[in-house]
């Protein structure tokens, strides 16, 4: 088993949509009769932005989204250039990370946790 969707409501489809292709690479899918939205990955899972709720608070949520990337420090120098903002470079047992938002105030994190070497 592993995990295939996650779904994250939000208020604008199409920039959050464009937000993930330009800084991840997800394949935006979608079809006429459905309102939702698949973000296609590269064999991780999918995600699937859906419309907010007019009363549905948003960036207020339990989920964060981390994507690994084996140099944290050249992403964020990367992204920055392309007008993606992240928070300090954190180091950790053997990895580093850092933080972000998506266009919803959905949190996001690029993290080398993956590529750390067992000891």
């Amino acid at each position: 088993m592993r995990l295939g969707r996650i779904l994250l409501y939000v208020r604008d489809i199409e920039e959050t949509a464009q937000f993930y292709q330009r800084f991840f690479g997800y394949e935006v899918s979608r079809r006429d009769d459905d309102r939702i939205v698949e973000l296609l990955g590269d064999g991780g899972a999918n995600i699937m932005l859906h419309p907010a709720a007019r009363g549905q608070r948003l960036g207020q949520s339990t989920v964060k989204l981390v994507f690994d990337v084996e140099d944290v420090d050249a992403f964020c120098r990367d992204s920055a250039a392309a007008g993606l903002q992240f928070g300090p470079v954190h180091r950790a047992e053997g990895y580093a990370f850092a933080n972000a938002k998506d266009p919803s105030g959905t949190p996001i994190q690029v993290s080398s946790r993956a590529f750390r070497l067992s000891i």
